[in-house]
């Protein structure tokens, strides 16, 4: 029944016991019972609060070096072209691995990555390195951090279905989305303060504090043999996780939604031209924007954990998608900031609503032997389309303008969102006991 390992399965057996004789009722905090799945959030949790104020900071100091919308999109770039091209290998590394100890080596890199850049940005070093090559080393450790995005990603989705039984998997990805979300509300805001008041060195030690913190969290979680011994080339193996999500009429179709709502909407990228020259509330204004988003995500996720989206999972999504590029584009015509605040918190409100909708129907499709692939093949349609997206943004703003790349971005997100209803309106009718059912065929 279960696809976790057998001492989870006798933790949950043991929890539900003591609640066998009460009235059955969803537990929102089922998943939080687990001590391990505690382990893995607070490393989730830790990891993205450090990633997220690192990214806040590299935006507003790039731009603040260069004054170049493009130089915003060449960041994302510079993560998304290893992240994509190592995302199927690093998936097929991911289950045949142990996740732990490979885990352990990503947030090591990452770590150094972190370090280098803290260094380049000292004021030391701007006194002997030239700003065009200070902007060069900050691309090159984006991209070092764009490899090791290769291997995390399928290494936590993979781990996650090894700590958790599998009727656990709506409810821990709700929490696991609403604590990535909660570090993206902190992260933001965090990184654009201290920045301001304190300076990119002091941000910068902090962020390396918090990357030891999530490696710490790393060494409670237990050690668990891989699910897949490959037993033929590496091609091979890749090419199965492949032809099994072209197979999957609804997994294609999430992730297919979210590639290209995601690339026409990461206007986000945007927003330190926005802080800086339009709204022109510098970097502590930057991170309350970004911080917005996040908020307005991780309320609507945590009201998820009581009200789930599952009960028509395809029409919800599409009804998020073009919620998502309303807000957007409400976001690109805003000249007052706190309407701008509104509007991103719309923004992440809807976004968050295809997250918990998208996760949970990959993690009911994917066999366990098959995780970390799969999350490759993902991690290449979906977990870069937020740097490509990035990279969208600021080329169409260095051609159009800022406002204008703005409304165009969440046009398109409202087209696709309405060309994928009209291919896929048989999808809509689907509640979750349908896609479960799917799943044992």
């Amino acid at each position: 029944m279960f696809s976790a390992s057998p001492d989870v399965q006798r933790e949950y057996q043991m929890t539900t016991s003591l609640t066998d004789n009460r009235p059955e009722k969803p537990d929102p905090y089922a998943a939080l019972r687990f001590r391990e799945f505690r382990s893995y959030l607070g490393m989730r949790f830790f990891f993205t609060l450090a990633y997220q104020m690192q990214a806040v900071i590299i935006g507003f100091h790039v731009y603040h070096l260069t004054k170049d919308p493009l130089a915003l999109g060449m960041v994302g770039l510079c993560e998304a072209i290893p992240a994509i091209t190592i995302a199927l290998y690093g998936g097929y590394v991911a289950d045949k691995s142990e996740k732990r100890g490979l885990l352990l080596k990503v947030f090591s890199g990452v770590f150094l990555c972190s370090l280098v850049m803290l260094v380049a940005t000292t004021q030391w070093a701007h006194q002997f390195i030239p700003v065009n090559r200070v902007v060069t080393i900050m691309y090159v450790m984006v991209f070092g951090i764009g490899i090791a995005r290769g291997f995390f990603s399928p290494a936590t989705f993979s781990l996650m279905a090894q700590i958790l039984p599998k009727s656990l998997y709506p409810n821990a990805s709700t929490w696991n989305s609403s604590s990535w979300q909660a570090a993206s509300i902190l992260g933001p805001a965090a990184g654009g303060l201290i920045y301001g008041f304190a300076g990119i060195t002091v941000t910068y030690s902090i962020i390396l504090a918090l990357i030891l913190t999530s490696l710490v969290c790393i060494f409670f979680l237990k050690s668990h043999p891989p699910t897949f011994v490959p037993q033929q080339h590496i091609f091979k193996s890749l090419s199965e996780g492949v032809v099994f999500v072209f197979r999957n009429k609804m997994m294609l179709g999430a992730m297919s939604l979210d590639l290209f709502s995601v690339f026409f909407g990461g206007a986000v990228a945007l927003l330190p031209v926005f802080a800086n020259d339009i709204l022109k509330v510098g970097s502590e204004g930057l991170g309350m924007m970004r911080a917005s988003a996040s908020l307005g995500a991780v309320l609507t996720m945590l009201a998820m954990t009581r009200f789930s989206p599952m009960n028509r999972p395809w029409r919800n999504l599409l009804i998020a998608v073009v919620g998502f590029g309303t807000s957007i584009i409400c976001y690109g015509i805003s000249k007052n900031f706190y309407l701008t605040l509104l509007f991103l918190f719309l923004e992440g409100a809807f976004d968050s609503i295809s997250v918990i909708i998208r996760s949970t129907i990959m993690q009911l499709l994917t066999p366990d032997e098959m995780r970390g692939r799969v999350s490759a093949v993902n991690s290449m349609f979906i977990g870069s389309s937020n740097e490509i997206g990035a990279f969208e943004s600021g080329l169409t703003a260095k051609l159009m303008r800022t406002v204008p790349a703005v409304i165009f971005g969440g046009s398109m997100t409202i087209a696709i969102a309405g060309i994928t209803w009209w291919k896929t309106r048989a999808l809509t009718s689907l509640s979750l006991e349908d896609i479960n059912n799917q799943e044992r065929k």
